[in-house]
């Protein structure tokens, strides 16, 4: 399990790598009872935070690993967030990416100098591709999410949460593989327990709530997850180190529709400073639009955890 030491050493790592984003105040027609604030980490370099776990997994391995170079496998921001590292630390990188990831995203990630191969829509099937060149090439695998050091570099934003608004109540985090809300749980679980930390997925793709109700991982198949428009949270299942956290941390998790979705990015593309792309945008969703299973709290705060949104995309939520 990773500790608050380990999250704090991760956070001086990634001092003047990954911008230390604010919270924005989000109005909205219930706001006097339940405040709302936006975490934006669309405003990354790379537009979304998976810098922070992908640099703290970089900088930590050894001179001879780095030599090696490093792959993954991800359908785009994860693979941006490892391009970046890589080029900052002089690291070769190689990027597995699925066929219908959005071209903004395979276009940013080769302009990094990453190298890209793209295979199938499975979650599966490219990390099976991604083990198979690292076997070949000597290459470091640098998870999504199912590592300790990501884990600690995600759980950066959980520290600053609490550093600039000690008040929080509920926080509300996006779940894919489960690396961001591990990590954001851990670190404010462990910092002031009495927060609650609840996870919104789609209903498309709700893996993790079946995982957390079950008591024991459950993989969706790709077919299913591959519907829903958050690219970034098509994971088929969640990871065993995600699992062990978020089944000590994590409060709850929540589902949310497409057009619920849909609905937060055209909310929050009303301010430049807060544009979602679908990932993103779920957690806000699930505040808007999940009030009665949330826990009844006056300050909350919602992590917009990526803003890569193909721009015709974002013009067509608009002019629904």
């Amino acid at each position: 399990m990773v500790n608050l030491t380990e999250i704090k050493e991760a956070q001086a790592r990634l001092s003047g790598v990954a911008a230390r984003t604010h919270p924005i105040k989000f109005n909205h027609r219930d706001s006097a009872d339940r405040q709302l604030f936006l975490k934006p980490e669309n405003q990354q370099p790379i537009g979304a935070f998976k810098l922070r776990g992908a640099y703290n997994k970089i900088a930590t391995l050894s001179e001879a690993d780095r030599k090696r170079g490093v792959i993954t496998y991800s359908s785009g921001n994860h693979g941006q967030g490892v391009a970046y590292a890589a080029r900052a630390l002089a690291v070769k990188a190689v990027i597995v990416m699925p066929s219908n990831a959005p071209a903004i995203k395979r276009e940013a990630t080769a302009a990094l100098g990453a190298e890209i191969v793209l295979v199938g829509p499975g979650s599966a099937e490219r990390q099976l591709k991604a083990e198979e060149l690292a076997a070949q090439h000597g290459y470091v695998i640098v998870p999504p999410y199912n590592d300790e050091q990501i884990i600690a570099g995600q759980g950066t934003i959980g520290l600053e949460i609490l550093e600039d608004l000690p008040a929080v109540e509920t926080i509300l985090a996006p779940v894919g593989g489960g690396g961001m809300i591990s990590g954001v749980a851990t670190a404010i679980k462990l910092s002031k327990p009495t927060i609650k930390v609840i996870g919104v997925e789609p209903q498309l793709a709700a893996d993790a709530q079946a995982s957390l109700r079950a008591g024991k991982i459950v993989q969706f198949p790709a077919s299913e997850v591959s519907r829903t428009i958050a690219d970034g949270l098509r994971t088929q299942s969640i990871g065993p180190i995600n699992f062990e956290h978020i089944r000590r941390y994590v409060d709850d998790i929540v589902t949310v529709t497409e057009d619920e979705i849909r609905e937060a990015v055209r909310l929050l593309a009303g301010n430049p400073e807060t544009v979602a792309e679908p990932s993103g945008a779920v957690a806000v969703a699930g505040f808007l639009f999940r009030k009665d299973e949330l826990p009844r709290t006056k300050l909350n705060v919602a992590i917009v955890s990526g803003g890569n949104i193909d721009p015709r995309m974002l013009e067509e939520f608009l002019r629904l």
